[in-house]
């Protein structure tokens, strides 16, 4: 994480205001990052769920974040700030069974196996359950050599890294919607001194990802 990233007590007291909005609207908070940025303070909320996130939903859960900021206003002070709603992006780690469910049928690269005998492999996602992860791992090859069928391998969690989904150029609407959902709207609200003296602005950013 960034150095310049304020996340205590800022973020904490922050999360406990987004958070039930987040949960009412039926996303998960995946991330709430407060990073100071020039004379103002961006407050960035990554939200997501099983059925991905709209632009219109990015929208709609902006609003309702502000209005609960607004609803803070005499503890957060008068300092602006810019908030960015979003849904992750494709570069996001995959650390939850969450994430990895979401991201059945891509492929991902992950390290697999037991602490101190790992191997970094290529392989896509065909389920996800309460026990790991079932993997179609593909055969490493010489270039221009014929590709050898992938092997099925149950992976469980305690032998499972974080994995990074791999963007298919070549596999028709394998990454199609995958980006970033980014919506803005200036707004005059505040932040108290623990998140920053200098913030100037309400900033929604949606930009949806395909998750």
């Amino acid at each position: 994480m960034s150095s310049n990233r304020r996340t205590d007590p800022a973020a904490a007291r922050l999360t406990g205001w987004i958070q039930p909005v987040v949960d009412a609207a039926g996303f998960d908070l995946e991330e709430l990052v407060v990073t100071p940025a020039g004379r103002r303070t961006v407050v960035r909320v990554v939200l997501d769920r099983d059925e991905g996130v709209s632009l219109d939903d990015v929208a709609e859960v902006s609003r309702a974040v502000s209005a609960a900021l607004d609803t803070n206003d005499g503890e957060l002070g008068r300092a602006p700030y810019v908030l960015e709603v979003t849904s992750p992006g494709v570069d996001r780690p995959l650390t939850e069974q969450r994430h990895w469910r979401r991201n059945t049928g891509r492929l991902v690269a992950v390290a697999v196996g037991p602490a101190g005998a790992t191997e970094q492999v290529t392989a896509r996602v065909q389920a996800v359950d309460a026990d790991g992860v079932t993997l179609a791992v593909e055969a490493p090859g010489k270039p221009g050599a014929r590709k050898r069928p992938p092997t099925v391998r149950q992976v469980p969690w305690s032998e499972l890294g974080a994995g990074r989904v791999q963007v298919e150029f070549g596999r028709p609407g394998a990454d199609a919607g995958a980006g970033d959902a980014t919506d803005e709207i200036d707004a005059a609200d505040e932040i108290d001194d623990d998140v920053d003296d200098d913030v100037d602005s309400d900033t929604h950013d949606d930009t949806e990802d395909g998750q």
